[in-house]
């Protein structure tokens, strides 16, 4: 039987996950590598912050500790997530130059 006396499907329509006005868009990575800046500075922003606080509480200008203790470990994990991230970038590079080769 050809596909040619198949009649068309009607009323089908999206499924709804990604409207026909929102459709992904070729960006050229732009998008990744604007996140990607951003997480960067986050993150020095968090680990600035977490310096300042800890000087403060040597010096002992430090109201509450609770709150360095936090920025210390906010700028760890954020670290650690963006070292995550960077890991899994470099792994997939180097999946995509052995299959060229």
């Amino acid at each position: 039987m050809p596909l040619s006396s198949i009649p068309p499907i009607q009323g089908v329509t999206g499924t709804g996950y990604l409207p026909a006005a929102e459709a992904p868009q070729s960006t050229n990575g732009v998008g990744f590598a604007t996140s990607l800046t951003g997480a960067v500075d986050n993150l020095q922003q968090l680990q600035s912050t977490s310096n300042e606080l800890a000087i403060q509480a040597v010096t002992g200008d430090l109201n509450d500790i609770h709150n360095a203790t936090l920025a210390s470990t906010r700028a760890a994990v954020t670290l650690e997530l963006v070292a995550a991230v960077r890991n899994k970038g470099v792994d997939a590079f180097n999946e995509i130059m052995r299959m060229q080769a």
